[in-house]
């Protein structure tokens, strides 16, 4: 059973048919422009099913979790870093999984020039997750365009939002161009370093560990780190850890000691401690501040 879609923490925009006709008469926003834009954090329950398509191209991007789109009969499993593009007037639907619901970042749009960006239609298609990935800076983008429609339509706005959304479709689309900026720092070690921090927060790592996945030795990497970033690597790290911790507290519901557990912390009254002298108030008083 279907149920209506109302998930925490979700936003979107959908921008007013006047809007829209003033972006298609504009000779730079006509090319690609955005028609609505959204956020679905675990979207349990999440369906749609449009028998004669949309008016619009759909891009559809998974953070989390999983779902699935199928497009003319065709079924597509999406999961953690996933996208697919469903062309506009092309009858579709999609849903969450039911188990383990998808976080989407999603887009409507259109223009003169968006079929060089929807086809060809091999979707879906996966982001390899690596230390060159720039998955934040995607996200980024969408922020950014959601932010700039939030604060009104002027025409600089609308303008402005059509050449990031040309950006996050260009970040899609030329996959290896837009890693090129990191890949200068593949082999940088802090770079590697900190991915692999990134990647192991909810886990026990040593400082061997991080040194052997750089490929230097121990009193080598934490030298080379502390000069990059003036701090040591087991601080850093922690600071990461809290970081998450704080994102956690703000946007999920888990009690404190999960929390704990999902950064690496078996102890909740340690944890809490840690964030304290990190953050300056209890997890607690964090989560409360969030809310008022």
């Amino acid at each position: 059973m279907n149920k209506k879609d109302k998930f925490e923490g979700q936003k979107l925009i959908v921008l007013p048919k006047k809007v829209i006709e003033g972006l298609e008469n504009n000779r730079l926003t006509s090319y690609l422009y955005i028609t609505d834009i959204g956020f679905f954090p675990r979207g349990r329950y999440h369906y749609r099913e449009r028998i004669n398509g949309s008016d619009e191209n759909i891009l559809i991007f998974c953070f989390e979790g999983s779902g699935w789109v199928e497009v003319n009969g065709e079924k597509q499993e999406l999961s953690k870093n996933m996208y697919t593009i469903i062309p506009k007037n092309i009858p579709h639907k999609y849903s969450a999984d039911s188990k383990d619901p998808w976080t989407i970042y999603w887009a409507h749009f259109l223009g003169s020039k968006a079929d060089a960006f929807v086809y060809p239609l091999n979707y879906p298609r996966s982001l390899e997750a690596s230390d060159t990935a720039r998955f934040s800076d995607r996200i980024q983008l969408f922020d950014e365009i959601y932010l700039n429609l939030e604060s009104g339509y002027s025409k600089q706005n609308m303008e402005f939002t059509s050449i990031l959304l040309m950006h996050l479709l260009g970040s899609l689309k030329y996959l290896s161009q837009f890693r090129k900026i990191n890949e200068a720092n593949q082999n940088n070690v802090v770079s590697k370093a900190v991915f692999y921090m990134k990647s192991n927060l909810n886990k026990k790592i040593s400082l061997a560990e991080i040194a052997s996945y750089c490929r230097i030795s121990v009193s080598h990497f934490c030298l080379l780190f502390k000069n990059h970033t003036s701090y040591a690597p087991v601080e850093y790290l922690i600071f990461l850890r809290m970081q998450r911790a704080c994102n956690l507290l703000e946007f999920s519901s888990l009690k404190i000691n999960k929390v704990a557990l999902d950064i690496g912390y078996q102890d909740a009254y340690y944890f809490s401690r840690i964030f304290k002298q990190v953050i300056g108030k209890s997890p607690t008083l964090y989560r409360r501040s969030c809310q008022s």
